[in-house]
């Protein structure tokens, strides 16, 4: 079952014409596309699912959200390591 973790971003930044961000899940930092909530700003709160921002929620809403999947064992996803995309002009 996959499940969308909500998370909050830390940083934002454009890839080859695509938006992405930098995402905090509880102390574990993932790269996320944001190009389905372009309108997220830095602080604020999104449900990531498969690597993709889909939307954006209130920090209590994603502190309750968060606590309820930690509760029911569902954050082992979490602890596979993160993959960085190389940075633009490096091979």
């Amino acid at each position: 079952m996959c499940l969308a973790i909500p998370g909050k971003v830390i940083a934002i930044h454009e890839m080859e014409g695509l938006l992405f961000g930098k995402v905090d899940f509880g102390g574990i930092v993932k790269q996320a596309c944001l190009q389905y909530t372009p309108d997220v700003q830095i602080g604020e709160y999104v449900i990531v699912h498969v690597g993709f921002a889909l939307s954006k929620m209130d920090e209590q809403d994603a502190a309750r959200t968060y606590q309820l999947l930690e509760e029911l064992n569902q954050l082992a996803e979490l602890d596979v390591l993160d993959v960085e995309p190389p940075v633009e002009g490096e091979p």
